[in-house]
């Protein structure tokens, strides 16, 4: 396969240049991709039908983390210089320098949601950039003249470097991609099933390799008795924007409410529910799989369904009847309200679900006990816990985490979202008694670089 090839043949080189470089290189994408923004977001609408307002947003935060993430290419090495101590504990101890370095071509799986964001030079592509990694990215078949298109700007705009980013296309392509030997690293972002299937390949390789994929969540969200009944109106409406943001079509959509059994909240999110304007599927597979999962969820004993309509479904179940099958994922503006009577019989449920990439909890001050039960478990399940608010905002920023225990991701100690996320495409190495001359430039004495150093 050419394109990883030519990553092949580049991957030394690009992971040898000094982070000023890295850094002029890959905001010179982004500043390419910013030029030819109104050309990109008509292909992409006509493609994926989500609108010119929302794509040209996804397009300036994609720009943003190309070069936020930049900007982090030299502090991404890790440098951790001990000196040589004859009287360190229990013997002698030699010169030791450790750093990150980059582990070589990375195979990046485009999303079908963000055409822009998780795709050809989405946060995925930065990172690995970042790290001192070229990419191959697999196109999403959802919006393949979009993705040719900007691989064709980000070549142009790579200039030297182009082999930085090759594309290919199609489910076989995909395959043999993730099974060359050259390819280092993958990442993904979709389905459960895909990302399962992909992430045994790269596992059973001759030579496996690490498969970082964010998979699937409900994103559960707990309402405590006196915030349901204080802020109904709020919570309903922020519950009603969230759920149906993006038609649903979100990761961080949330999908599982556990919500007091009495109280107006519930009649409030299905009367908002009601009122809203049917929105696109991103294709019909989606569309299709929604209905299919909506309604399995519709079957479920106990399962009542409380608001119906071409825009969203809002399905209720009562917390005795809740089964495991209450949490799969319905990708697409479908709530589920479980009612409690008792804050403590929602804990051992909570504790019990897959893992997420988040949970949210909604509280007065003044049941702050009840939380400190909660807290703990939220964050056994999940990657990001929020306090307030609704999860289907995530920051690119330093603080990030947009990961999960299984199933929400295939690697829970990383993050496919912030600065962090270069760390996924690093690996440590360290240097024994090595002549400063000889030594790899952050770990030198002079530090020709001036990246951060850490003695001890």
């Amino acid at each position: 396969m050419k394109e990883i090839v030519q990553a092949a043949e580049i991957a030394g080189a690009w992971a040898a240049t000094d982070p000023k470089t890295r850094a002029a290189v890959i905001t010179g994408v982004a500043d390419a991709l910013d030029a030819a923004g109104p050309a990109l977001i008509a292909i992409a609408d006509a493609e994926t039908r989500l609108g010119t307002k929302r794509l040209t947003g996804e397009l300036a935060r994609t720009t943003f983390q190309l070069r936020l993430l930049a900007a982090e290419s030299g502090s991404s090495y890790d440098v951790r210089i001990d000196r040589a101590d004859p009287s360190w504990p229990p013997g002698p101890r030699p010169d030791l320098r450790r750093y990150r370095t980059a582990v070589g071509p990375v195979l990046v799986f485009a999303a079908s949601n963000f055409p822009f964001a998780f795709s050809v030079a989405g946060g995925d592509t930065a990172a690995a950039w970042a790290a001192g990694c070229p990419v191959v990215v697999k196109a999403h078949p959802g919006h393949p003249e979009l993705s040719r298109r900007t691989a064709s700007i980000v070549v142009e705009a790579l200039g030297r470097w182009g082999a930085l980013l090759g594309l290919v296309e199609g489910e076989t392509a995909g395959v043999e991609a993730l099974r060359h030997p050259a390819v280092a690293a993958a990442a993904f972002t979709g389905s459960v099933a895909g990302g399962l299937a992909l992430a045994r390949i790269a596992a059973d390789r001759p030579v496996p390799i690490p498969f970082h994929g964010e998979l699937g969540s409900v994103n559960p969200v707990i309402v405590l008795p006196g915030a349901a009944e204080t802020r109904a109106e709020e919570l309903a409406t922020g519950y009603a924007g969230s759920l149906t943001l993006g038609n649903g079509q979100f990761c961080t959509n949330p999908g599982l409410v556990f919500a007091p059994s009495s109280g107006p909240f519930v009649d409030l999110v299905a009367e908002r529910l009601r009122a809203v304007t049917a929105g696109s599927f991103l294709n019909d597979r989606i569309a299709s799989g929604f209905e299919t999962v909506a309604e399995r969820l519709a079957a479920i004993p106990g399962m009542r369904e409380i608001a119906g309509g071409a825009g969203a479904r809002l399905l209720e179940i009562d917390l005795a009847d809740f089964v495991p099958d209450v949490a799969e994922e319905c990708f697409g503006p479908l709530g589920v309200i479980v009612r409690y009577s008792r804050l403590s019989d929602v804990v051992p449920i909570l504790a019990a679900l897959p893992g997420q990439l988040t949970t949210t909890v909604h509280a007065l001050d003044s049941e702050a006990g009840d939380v400190e039960a909660l807290r703990p478990v939220l964050a056994d399940r999940s990657g990001r816990i929020l306090w307030g608010g609704w999860p289907t905002g995530v920051a690119v920023t330093a603080a990030m985490q947009h990961g999960g225990p299984y199933p929400a991701t295939t690697s829970p100690a990383s993050t496919s979202v912030g600065t962090a996320a270069v760390d996924r495409f690093l690996r440590p190495v360290s240097y024994q008694d090595w002549p400063s001359h000889l030594l790899p430039e952050p770990l030198r004495d002079d530090n020709p670089w001036g990246v951060p150093q850490r003695f001890s």
